[in-house]
């Protein structure tokens, strides 16, 4: 039980969080967050934790929030800032992966502490990130591709929430899919499924949640970007 109300804190300090940085830095805020979000996700999902008797990993309010971005983005300014937004973190994980293990590699004094434990947690760092940039990469270029082509059907502005959960929720079963075959490659068959499962669960729940947070972020204005003309 205390993980699950935890968690909901966690949630929202990190939708709080996610508004805070468009409000005070606009676009360049979402940027921001994208390549934030994308590293901490993939530190976050090395911990694994029991949620109401299911082992799940955590990450997922992390990954979630990059749709939102993406989403927020596509909805303000167009599909060409969002795709510019996936590939900003695309490169940030990258840059991450590639430091961390040059990091790993000079050797520590007798009296250090911090190789061990970084060596356990960004010792992980290359499989996730093949796995993590491959599902993020597909993912994320496709949930812009559906949001602009249901966008289409449903343009009204109050149908937002069909824009965002429609896309996201597909783009993030591709993900979720793509993650979990390289990342828990090996695994038993029932733990595999079963983290599949959970970790797509959950992504469909906090997308959900999350669609408040896309109405009140879209209702933003910035003095800067007043007059722009907003590209389809």
């Amino acid at each position: 039980m205390f993980n699950l109300l935890w968690g909901a804190a966690f949630v929202l300090v990190n939708f709080m969080f996610f508004l805070l940085c468009y409000r005070l830095f606009g676009k360049k805020g979402l940027y921001a967050w994208i390549g934030v979000a994308t590293v901490l996700a993939n530190i976050q999902v090395t911990k694994t934790i029991d949620l109401l008797g299911i082992t799940t990993t955590l990450g997922n309010t992390m990954y979630v929030s990059m749709y939102m971005a993406s989403d927020l983005l596509n909805e303000k300014y167009g599909p060409k800032e969002a795709r510019k937004a996936v590939w900003f973190g695309f490169f940030t994980l990258i840059m991450t992966t590639i430091t961390m293990q040059m990091v790993l590699l000079f050797q520590p004094t007798a009296t250090d502490f911090a190789q061990t434990p970084m060596q356990q947690l960004f010792g992980l760092l290359p499989r996730l990130a093949l796995a993590s940039l491959t599902a993020y990469a597909v993912s994320q270029l496709l949930d812009v591709r559906l949001y602009a082509w249901i966008r289409k059907f449903f343009p009204k502005r109050h149908q937002l929430w069909i824009r965002g959960n429609g896309s996201t929720m597909i783009s993030s079963f591709i993900d979720t899919l793509i993650f979990c075959s390289i990342a828990f490659y090996g695994y038993a068959w029932g733990i595999w499924l079963e983290l599949l499962f959970t970790t797509y669960i959950l992504k469909f729940v906090l997308t959900a949640a999350g669609t408040p947070v896309l109405y009140i972020a879209r209702n933003f204005r910035f003095i800067e970007e007043e007059g722009q003309t907003l590209k389809p």
